[in-house]
């Protein structure tokens, strides 16, 4: 079992590698920061594509991971930003997690 101190150490490691990833992509940096703004609620694939101004397939990209455009180590979800919450019958919506909550946050702040 993980103390606090493993989970602390965890997040510190993982937070420059969050930081690179957001400043590599700006699809990745809008979609979390459009699910900043809406949070605590989730939101589905189109209509994040519709608000950040892009393609499904580019939002499915990011936060999923797909090909080698978008490394799936490095999608909102293998970074631990966004989860996947399933609603209903295969409705899947996308909502940030306390980690992308912080994460965005202190984006929005500099």
């Amino acid at each position: 079992m993980q103390d606090d101190r493993d989970v602390i150490s965890s997040v510190d490691f993982k937070r420059p590698l969050v930081v690179r990833s957001l400043r590599r992509s700006n699809i990745r940096k809008k979609i979390a920061e459009y699910l900043f703004d809406i949070s605590p609620s989730g939101s589905y694939t189109s209509e994040i594509a519709y608000n950040v101004k892009t393609t499904p397939t580019n939002v499915i990209g990011a936060i999923k991971g797909m090909g080698s455009r978008y490394k799936t180590e490095e999608s909102l979800i293998g970074l631990e930003i966004v989860e996947q919450i399933t609603s209903g019958k295969d409705v899947k919506l996308y909502r940030l997690t306390d980690f992308g909550k912080e994460i965005i946050g202190s984006f929005k702040r500099e």
